[in-house]
């Protein structure tokens, strides 16, 4: 266990604990929502720091970032734990595991060092915070995050959006690529499916995009839940007038078989998927992307100004890749950070 940077004592017996948005008011010997910050005699700990649960090199497409350094691979970590209770989760055995501290006890440790020299040793151009959310090992991911940087190398996190503004003002120095799940444009989803709110998320997105952090989003669309063409349209017009009709948006299709606590539901229909993009290109969004349908023609990158295709995929993979800034038919820019 490593001390907490992000927290306040508030007596000898609790702390509030400043990581994200839930603000956990922690009891002795109790723990946060996300299940992996203690509070030990009125300190409070990092279960978590260190102690990777996952290390692999990545498609950076995979994460997904279609507009940052496409083609290049990205060394990506997670470690156990989340702050959200996503019903939905796909990832989780990582995020919603139990007994953390024991958990974590047994994995090793490896110095954020060790991995800057893997992604280098890998050729990697970035690093990833992933598989789970990043903001729950924060305190290593920033130590990587500065060692990165002195080597020239990217950050990108794939985030539920729900950090707190002291551990946002701290991260955006180092961040240079961010993918936040905008689950829906529901207060009452959020509640219900992720117990959260939704406005820190908006809140957090809206500073990202003003602090010139590359965003991209990604909605996952699942049937009686977050399917309301409605509520599509609310988060395409949001993406159009308060960020920039250049923001990336991917739809991906929901899949029962590897969901947490929605195995009962239909997949996404691909009728809904293909709705959506065209509810959210009608609202002026520039790159709508479909996910999980590997070969369709809306998984590609085209020229918003000539539709020249500038990027052919296939799943995570790139099949063609013509990009050097702009549109080589018609010049304009992609909007790609390359």
């Amino acid at each position: 266990m490593q001390e907490a940077k992000y927290y306040k004592s508030d007596n000898k017996k609790t702390v509030t604990c400043k990581l994200c948005n839930h603000y956990c008011v922690i009891s002795n010997n109790g723990v946060g929502v996300c299940k992996n910050r203690v509070n030990k005699n009125g300190k409070l700990y990092s279960l978590n720091f260190g102690k990777p649960i996952a290390q692999n090199i990545d498609p950076i497409e995979k994460k997904p970032f279609f507009h940052f350094l496409p083609g290049s691979s990205t060394y990506s970590i997670g470690a156990l734990g989340c702050n959200f209770l996503c019903a939905n989760c796909q990832n989780y055995d990582i995020s919603q595991a139990e007994e953390l501290e024991k958990k974590n006890e047994i994995l090793n440790y490896v110095t954020p060092m060790r991995i800057l020299e893997e992604a280098l040793g890998n050729g990697c151009k970035s690093i990833s915070y992933t598989y789970s959310e990043p903001t729950i090992f924060a305190e290593y991911a920033l130590e990587i995050m500065k060692l990165a940087h002195k080597h020239k190398l990217k950050n990108v996190w794939v985030s539920n959006g729900y950090m707190s503004k002291e551990l946002l003002n701290d991260i955006i120095p180092y961040l240079d690529a961010i993918n936040i799940d905008l689950k829906s444009f529901d207060e009452k989803f959020y509640k219900k499916i992720c117990n959260s709110k939704l406005k820190p998320v908006l809140d957090n997105i809206r500073i990202l995009k003003e602090e010139q952090v590359h965003l991209e989003l990604t909605t996952l669309i699942i049937p009686d839940y977050s399917d309301s063409i409605s509520v599509i349209s609310e988060i395409a017009d949001f993406i159009a007038t308060e960020l920039d009709e250049d923001t990336p948006w991917h739809l991906s299709k929901f899949s029962p078989d590897i969901s947490w606590k929605m195995k009962n539901l239909e997949a996404t229909s691909e009728d809904i998927i293909y709705e959506a993009y065209e509810v959210a290109k009608d609202a002026g969004v520039r790159y709508v992307y479909v996910g999980n349908i590997p070969g369709d023609q809306k998984e590609n990158t085209y020229c918003s100004k000539c539709g020249e295709l500038a990027i052919r995929m296939f799943g995570y993979q790139i099949e063609r890749l013509d990009v050097k800034g702009h549109c080589f038919n018609c010049d304009r820019s992609l909007d790609i950070v390359e």
